[in-house]
């Protein structure tokens, strides 16, 4: 190696190491502070995050849809009762060639299809439409309750009215009834399985959204099978 870089390498080796310094006052601290962005590129504003969430909120929407929500409950419900009070036989004439069977399962369907529009709301990103798909069923629900005299105790209402042909109303609130019936067993079910499964557990894939889903299917059709078959029909 030639003399000149050993004499550099001594000399590099023999300079005292740098040590840290600490800022003698407040304004040379601020001087060797150097920013990234020394002039502002985002705009200064006055909108605050209240603001952003009321825009967000939307509440012409969230009102229009209420007005079509309690529209769809009683509207459909006074026409259906008013259809069985005071066309009772022209009800009996439409519906009297139907079996008990046929205006279970229609009411059964009808009922579940609410539920699953409402779910789907939940889950999808197509909410509008799963939205209309909603009023639209619970329409047709509210309609067939008021055809049929809907309540907790309709046995002596729908036989006042309808008579021989009572089997008419007291299957469509069978379905009604067993659907509803589901969804609350199931919803049981569903919040035991948050409750006493751990997330590490093999078993932990029922309460993810597309596999509960399914098992709400399954309850709703286990429902209409024991309407079926549970001998509910015969009394109907």
């Amino acid at each position: 190696m030639p003399d000149s870089e050993q004499q550099e390498i001594a000399r590099l080796r023999s300079e005292p190491a740098a040590t840290p310094t600490t800022p003698s006052s407040a304004g040379v601290m601020a001087q060797n502070i150097v920013s990234k962005h020394p002039e502002a590129t985002i705009p200064e504003s006055d909108i605050s995050l209240a603001d952003i969430e009321r825009k967000q909120s939307n509440p012409v929407k969230w009102t229009v849809s209420i007005v079509l929500v309690l529209a769809a409950l009683i509207a459909p419900f006074w026409v259906g009762r008013s259809f069985a009070v005071h066309s009772t036989a022209r009800v009996i004439e439409q519906l009297g060639h139907f079996t008990s069977y046929g205006i279970a399962l229609v009411s059964w369907g009808v009922t579940t299809m609410i539920f699953v529009s409402l779910i789907m709301m939940i889950v999808d990103n197509r909410r509008m439409a799963w939205f209309g798909s909603f009023i639209v069923f619970l329409s047709l629900e509210q309609f067939i309750g008021g055809l049929s005299l809907f309540k907790l105790n309709f046995w002596s209402s729908t036989y006042v009215i309808y008579g021989s042909h009572a089997y008419v109303a007291n299957a469509a609130n069978l379905g009604v009834i067993a659907s509803a019936l589901a969804l609350a067993v199931f919803a049981i079910v569903w919040v035991g399985l948050l409750v006493m499964i751990r997330k590490d557990s093999p078993l932990n894939v029922l309460t993810h959204v597309w596999v509960s889903f399914i098992m709400f299917l399954v309850f709703e059709l286990a429902a209409l099978a024991i309407l079926f078959c549970g001998g509910f029909m015969a009394v109907a």
